[in-house]
């Protein structure tokens, strides 16, 4: 077998004398990876001029909806995905976290863009920004996709989940790809891409795989593309350090292995349940990949007095760990991803010797239930006591990218701390107990030099998510040595394959140019109420001058009869006039809702339902006798899919309303959203 590379449009396979890879249970050989003959330069120009061009013309919803359809295709079929995920030594939970896990961030992403942007081409961050004395200049912060290609180079631990986290977002912001998984693991990733380039849901250009070196690929680059990696430290920094990276100012993301730790709280003695869920989290990230995570836990920081009790529990779980091949019923962990990744674990370890005891594992004469000792990849759990951590380096700076975690005593929680300190920055840490106080004060100690922290406790354990899963939604990276990078989270890492640009200009060219209205620009009049239009008809700047009413104290007597408010501003007299506002005033939402009934229109029209309030602020009070006039402007149009059982297509449209009163003083200002009928779909 031949692992291919997927390339300006057509299936490269690699040549004979390519770089052969293993089967990491028997050491049969799976195939070789090569990337001789192919043209880098024609790789990016295929990303930039084919896949790009078409990318950037669709809107963030039609992307969201193309990720959507994909995960679901994919998921379609997956069976192909677990079988061949079996030769990476993966049991049948590694390639769940790995193949289903992955596809869910195309969901997540999907749902995220069609939620937080608008159905357009480009992104609005923030609100107007008033930039002169009169109001006719202003500034914004627009978002548009960059103009080259996101060049995505991946470890060799989860083939599946490390492209598509990165996929996800890149196409999701408007940016072609081109992945680079590691050669060990690789075969899994181009079976996928197989799978995505046959269904035809991405356009030609977006997706482009390389199995095997990136030859010159990064002397390539110019100043509009961007490059993530994940890996370890060494290969991070050597590939962030190329000169045209340096010299094009070209963004890199790295997301380094670290050395992340997990404290067992000193309320957590041996009896509680925070107790058994430590061990229980140090053992499954032991395990779970065979350890070979980025969030893997290498440091287990517990207090000095409950070291012995730390170490037996874990001897005793882990001895339940069943280690084989995983196609086999019983088998709990199954090898390293090859043989020669299993000699870089054994050196790690014996230079972690130097400087710690072994609690369990670390022979080599361990139990195997099945599968190839001498050609496959296995490797023993291994627990390591570090009794003086304050007086060597090695155990925060070496790390055995396999089953492995080093135990080190802590005499009080400045110590725990400090300890947490000397990995040099970690993509996860967790804390378990149940002490809140126990707990600020390690989350604030140790916040600054970790991308994520887990607080776990009985409350929380059943539903969380455990410590090494990185989640779409939150931030994944870390300070130091775990790259000063960070991916997924949310829409930010969407907005890391996009332009931030500051536009300025009058607001009604803002206005025209941002789709959005903005305050003080030209308003539309017609003689039509904006309620009485459908969502196509609708202009942005279509604006509703409302009648006046003058607020009487029935108004406020009756308001506050039917909601029960009768704070003394509204009742008392006396006490109003001692007040800040030096008379009773009206009830703030007695206000908006005053406004609502001035420029709502009654009767059925398209306007179907009030889809939300935002921003309220009150900004000046409304007395007994004062006359307040309401302005309505439509903002903003968002075009949302019809969904078989919605009542008819629609559109949410968002309002921009100013209450004023007889004075011309602003006293309220929010926006509401309208779901709005269109007239097809």
């Amino acid at each position: 077998m031949k692992v291919s590379s997927y390339v300006a449009g057509h299936w490269h396979q690699a040549s004979d004398d390519g770089v052969q890879v293993f089967n990491a249970i028997n050491g049969d050989l799976v195939g070789c990876v090569s990337t001789t003959g192919i043209d880098f330069q024609a790789v990016l120009n295929h990303g930039r001029l084919v896949g790009g061009p078409v990318l950037r013309k669709m809107t963030f919803h039609e992307r969201g909806n193309m990720l959507k359809n994909l995960a679901k295709y994919l998921l379609e079929r997956k069976a192909e995905f677990y079988r061949v995920s079996a030769f990476t030594g993966a049991t049948k939970l590694d390639s769940w976290i790995d193949i289903e896990g992955g596809v869910q961030t195309l969901f997540t992403y999907s749902g995220l863009v069609r939620r937080e942007f608008a159905n357009e081409t480009f992104a609005l961050e923030g609100k107007s920004e008033p930039l002169s004395k009169n109001g006719s200049f202003v500034g914004r912060h627009l978002l548009v996709p960059k103009e080259g290609v996101a060049v995505h180079i991946n470890a060799f631990n989860f083939p599946c989940w490390g492209m598509l986290e990165k996929i996800a977002p890149s196409l999701a912001a408007g940016m072609p790809v081109v992945v680079k998984p590691a050669t060990a693991s690789g075969y899994l990733t181009e079976v996928m891409v197989k799978t995505m380039i046959e269904s035809g849901l991405l356009p030609e250009g977006a997706l482009q795989l390389i199995s095997g070196s990136v030859g010159n690929l990064l002397d390539l680059l110019d100043e509009q593309d961007v490059v993530t990696f994940t890996g370890s430290a060494s290969t991070g920094q050597h590939l962030r350090s190329h000169p045209n990276i340096i010299a094009k100012s070209i963004p890199f993301t790295m997301e380094a292995d670290s050395l992340n730790y997990s404290i067992l709280g000193e309320a957590a003695v041996p009896g509680t349940a925070e107790f058994d869920l430590f061990i229980k989290g140090v053992v499954t990230e032991m395990t779970v990949k065979a350890g070979q995570k980025c969030t893997a836990i290498r440091r287990a920081l517990v207090p000095a007095s409950q070291m012995d009790a730390v170490g037996d529990a874990l001897t005793a779980r882990l001895a339940k760990i069943t280690l084989g091949d995983p196609a086999l019923d019983g088998v709990r962990m199954g090898p390293l991803v090859g043989r020669d990744q299993l000699a870089d674990v054994w050196s790690q370890v014996h230079t972690l010797m130097q400087s710690a005891g072994v609690v369990c594992g670390g022979r080599e004469d361990f139990a195997l239930h099945s599968g190839d000792r001498d050609k496959g990849a296995f490797f023993p759990a291994t627990v390591l006591r570090c009794d003086e951590p304050f007086k060597t380096d090695l155990p925060h700076q070496v790390e055995a990218f396999g089953p492995v975690t080093t135990m080190m005593p802590y005499a009080d929680l400045d110590e725990a701390i400090a300890l947490a300190k000397l990995g040099g920055g970690s993509l996860v840490g967790s804390i378990v107990t149940a002490d809140s106080q126990e707990a600020t004060k390690m989350v604030l100690g140790t916040a600054c030099w970790h991308g994520r922290l887990l607080v776990l406790n009985d409350e929380c354990a059943q539903e969380s998510t455990g410590h090494g899963s990185p989640l779409p939604t939150l931030v994944h990276g870390g300070p130091g040595r775990a790259g000063g990078g960070e991916e997924l989270g949310g829409i930010r890492a969407v907005k890391h394959y996009m332009q931030r640009t500051a536009v300025q200009g009058s607001p009604t060219m803002l206005t025209d140019i941002t789709k959005e209205f903005h305050p003080g620009a030209k308003q539309v009049k017609t003689d039509v109420h904006p309620f009485r239009k459908y969502f196509e008809d609708l202009q942005i700047g279509e604006t509703l001058i409302t009648h006046r009413r003058t607020v009487t104290e029935a108004d406020i007597v009756n308001f506050g009869c039917l909601s029960g408010d009768h704070f003394y501003a509204h009742f008392d007299e006396q006490a109003a006039k001692d007040s800040l506002f030096g008379k009773r005033v009206a009830h703030g939402y007695f206000v908006i809702s005053a406004a609502a009934g001035m420029f709502v229109e009654p009767s059925p029209g398209p306007v179907l339902a009030n889809y939300g309030l935002e921003n309220l602020r009150f900004i000046e009070p409304v007395g007994i006798g004062d006359t307040i006039q309401v302005r309505l402007t439509c903002k903003q149009k968002i075009y949302k899919d019809k969904r078989p059982d919605d009542f008819a297509p629609t559109g949410v449209v968002e309002w921009d309303v100013e209450v004023y009163n007889q004075h011309n003083e602003t006293v309220a200002l929010y926006s509401i959203m309208t779901l709005v009928e269109r007239r097809q779909d």
